[in-house]
């Protein structure tokens, strides 16, 4: 999250908190853990309303700005939902609004104008199943038929999967890397839901056996589509990675104030040696993933030739000391960490789906090197 924000971003952020705090307050969040679908549709046409679904958009697509940069304003509502836990599916509605925007076709504009309006869940299908879930493996058949799309294959994890009307699944034609757009009520496309440790977010395993849709159905162009896949990853990676900051931000600081409060022979734990030094090492982490975050972000927008590198360099970072962060609050608030009762939980288990989707720290990491290689060997 940017350190200093516009005046229109803070008025965004602020009736953001508000609308948060008021419909999914803590309490909620708990009693979504049995919710099937994780969120209210009424919550989330509401945050449609207040412009949750088209900050990717252009305004003649029907989406529009809080300022100069759509994807920036982004990062700051997801990290109002990261310090939440907040339900509802940001990133892959976002995605797909995204990927929807300007394609042309009345079918994508009718879908792209209900999944502004909250009316509409779609989800990007992108990960595959072992052995193809490596970051950037995607085999699941596409091939055209006289004037059909078929589609073959198996994904997950899907996003709100069961709750989503459409689908944006990438897969791979002879011609190259191709997005459907599939509805989830097509023969052939079967769901099965999957267990996740956030308390909120619902996955799932969708699999398309012989799925038959018209040729228009095709987003962009059959083969054509790896330029955007690539879009889309580092589009989901900035706003995800701004959620699990905000989750970050959160578990640090409910567990400094408990530090102060809580007293170890008379004096309250802040106040040791060894304590200090952690805070120290914690609070360097968060806020090194605050500055790598935007600076990708701002590459994303900009569509900077380092965005991709910048991207991995942000998930890799951001994976590895957010679990770390919140795992060391956890340890330092003892025992009450350890219970369901208490919130914490909540934001570790936020942090670590994050960690896990789109792909890994180790696999960004390895991205990062053959990036850099890519950029020597064209230099």
């Amino acid at each position: 999250m940017l350190l200093q924000l516009t005046s229109d971003q803070e008025n965004f952020r602020e009736t953001t908190a508000r609308f948060l705090t008021g419909r999914v307050p803590i309490e909620q969040v708990r009693r979504l853990r049995d919710d099937p679908a994780g969120f209210d549709p009424e919550f989330w046409r509401q945050g449609a309303e207040l412009g949750w679904t088209s900050l990717l958009v252009s305004e003649e697509n029907g989406g529009g700005t809080i300022s100069d940069s759509g994807l920036v304003d982004l990062t700051v509502l997801a990290h109002e939902f990261g310090v939440r836990a907040a339900p509802g599916p940001l990133v892959p509605t976002n995605v797909v609004a995204a990927a929807l925007s300007g394609v042309g076709g009345p079918a994508h504009a009718a879908v792209l104008a209900s999944v502004l309006a909250g009316e509409t869940t779609a989800s990007w299908a992108y990960g595959e199943a072992a052995p193809h879930d490596r970051l950037g493996d995607v085999q699941l058949e596409v091939r055209v038929e006289g004037g059909e799309v078929v589609l073959n294959g198996v994904k997950r994890p899907v996003e709100s999967a069961a709750q989503a009307a459409r689908l944006l699944v990438t897969g791979r034609a002879p011609e190259g890397l191709t997005q459907v757009l599939v509805p989830t009520d097509a023969p052939g496309v079967s769901v099965e839901p999957m267990r996740t440790v956030d308390l909120t977010r619902r996955f799932g395993v969708v699999r398309f056996d012989d799925v038959r849709l018209p040729l228009d159905a095709v987003v962009g162009e059959v083969g054509g589509a790896a330029d955007q896949v690539e879009r889309q990853l580092q589009l989901a990676i900035v706003i995800m990675n701004a959620e699990a900051i905000g989750a970050m931000q959160a578990a640090f600081e409910m567990t400094v104030q408990w530090s102060f409060d809580r007293y170890s022979f008379g004096r309250p734990l802040a106040s040791y040696q060894e304590l200090k030094h952690r805070f120290a090492d914690m609070l360097s982490w968060l806020e090194a993933s605050h500055a790598i975050n935007d600076r990708a972000a701002a590459a994303v927008e900009a569509r900077s030739p380092d965005a991709e590198e910048l991207v991995s360099v942000a998930k890799a970072f951001i994976g590895t000391y957010g679990a770390e962060l919140a795992q060391d609050c956890v340890q330092i608030h003892g025992g009450i960490g350890l219970t369901y009762e208490h919130d914490l939980h909540l934001f570790l288990r936020r942090v670590t789906v994050d960690r896990a989707l789109y792909g890994t720290p180790a696999e960004h990491r390895q991205r990062i090197t053959t990036v850099a290689e890519h950029l020597k060997e064209t230099a």
